[in-house]
């Protein structure tokens, strides 16, 4: 019986080795095997693999950026854009075919002339754009006729604001491929370092800037680089979009100052001109007068006038960044253009947010009394009687008109339009004054414009 059981086994091992020869595979079915494993295990480890049936219907619109450590694919993104914004820029008209496109305008002109304005038909137009080129096709569309057709009688366009418009696009284009390129993040948006990047390359362009010594280039650039991140960075994540860059002025007023002949009233009114820039860096060096390059709560208390209030200066060390108690210049920058632009939205959350001594996103009774009681006290020093707060308080409510009668948020400071006002009255002595003599000071504009009309 033991035989009987031996033959057996015997017989399924060569059956066995015999079946295993068979499937025995050559060595290039075997890589082409590993290589189907090796692509199944990878597709599912980065999130592939067997998906939903809507994906086939649905695009794909999130694309992973490569982490820290996938050096290839970085250098391959880095590439990619830099090929990207290359075809982009040689897809805009240069200096030579805006020239040609002019001439063809003025040749295509359609009597009799609006004043100086020489005047193109919807007909003109067509035939401009089949002769000027490919590059040219984006502009003359309908639509594009359609937004600068005015009054006219004739139905024809100014051949002028046509070209202005198309001179217009190229530049915002050329801007947004020039900023692209210190978007080192590649998503849109340009980091605080990024933009400081651009502009200390800008500053050799600007003949403007032509008289600022390079020790200054530093304080320069951070007095620029403050203006777009306090307006247009509200959240403070510390990147702007570049879109938001291109629909600002700032950069027109950034770049005016390639005008070599800029009056001097503009470049005061210019936040990024040389005088300005030196403006607000000398009232800092004057503040500081312990000269350790920060301010203390007193130094600041100079500010303008003098007339801020303390309870109002506390709040914005309070609130603010400082260092054992003091203010950077970078601080201070958003400080002034809090102050020196009070009507503006991105100004009144910056004071609003000092004035909410509670946090709650409104302003009530108790913190309206909380900062006047200050303007109370300095004009008890300054020899005045102290205004009735009850009066103040009902016409800062009349003034603003805010939805709930008895708080105030920062919308219905913005809503109303007499934000600044408002401000004002709470924090700086003068700026009271101003409001409660304002028709003593009126009645005196009055009479001296009456004077000078005498006069002459």
């Amino acid at each position: 019986m033991s035989n009987d059981k031996l033959a057996h086994w015997k017989d399924l091992l060569r059956k066995r080795l015999a079946s295993s020869k068979k499937d025995e595979k050559t060595e290039e079915e075997k890589k082409n095997e590993e290589t189907e494993l090796f692509t199944k295990f990878y597709t599912d480890w980065k999130g592939g693999g067997e998906q939903d049936s809507s994906y086939k219907t649905i695009p794909r619109f999130y694309y992973r950026l490569p982490a820290e450590d996938e050096v290839l694919l970085q250098k391959l993104r880095e590439e990619s854009r830099a090929v990207f914004l290359q075809r982009k820029s040689r897809e805009l008209l240069d200096n030579e075919e805006l020239q040609n496109l002019w001439f063809l305008l003025d040749k295509h002109q359609v009597p009799p002339a609006t004043g100086d304005e020489a005047m193109i038909t919807y007909e003109s137009f067509l035939k401009v754009g089949e002769k000027a080129g490919v590059k040219c096709k984006q502009f003359f569309a309908a639509r594009v006729y359609a937004k600068l057709l005015h009054n006219d009688p004739y139905g024809r366009i100014s051949i002028m604001q046509f070209f202005n418009y198309v001179m217009r696009k190229v530049w915002l284009h050329q801007t947004r491929i020039g900023l692209s390129l210190y978007d080192v993040a590649g998503q849109g948006y340009l980091r605080e370092s990024d933009l400081e990047n651009y502009i200390l390359e800008l500053i050799p362009t600007l003949p403007q800037l032509d008289g600022l010594e390079k020790s200054f280039y530093s304080f320069y650039v951070c007095t620029a680089v403050r203006k777009f991140f306090f307006f247009l960075d509200p959240l403070r994540t510390g990147k702007i979009k570049i879109q938001d860059i291109l629909a600002c002025s700032f950069l027109d007023d950034l770049l005016e100052l390639r005008d070599e002949e800029l009056s001097k009233e503009s470049q005061e009114a210019n936040w990024f001109s040389a005088p300005s820039a030196l403006r607000v860096y000398g009232q800092y060096l004057n503040l500081d007068k312990d000269h350790n390059g920060m301010l203390s709560k007193e130094e600041l208390s100079r500010y303008g006038t003098g007339t801020l209030t303390s309870v109002f200066l506390d709040r914005v060390y309070q609130e603010c960044l400082t260092y054992d108690g003091e203010m950077d210049y970078k601080t201070y920058l958003d400080f002034v253009l809090a102050l020196e632009n009070r009507k503006e939205p991105a100004a009144l959350q910056y004071i609003f947010k000092l004035l909410d001594i509670d946090n709650k996103g409104y302003l009530n009774v108790f913190a309206l009394n909380y900062f006047f009681r200050a303007i109370q006290e300095q004009m008890k020093i300054h020899g005045q009687e102290p205004v009735s707060f009850q009066d103040v308080k009902d016409e800062i409510f009349d003034m603003v008109k805010p939805k709930d009668p008895l708080k105030i948020t920062l919308q219905d400071l913005v809503n109303s339009g007499q934000g600044d006002t408002v401000t004002s009255i709470l924090i700086d002595l003068n700026g009271f004054w101003t409001y409660e003599n304002r028709e003593v000071l009126v009645a005196n504009d009055g009479e001296s414009n009456t004077a000078d009309i005498d006069d002459t």
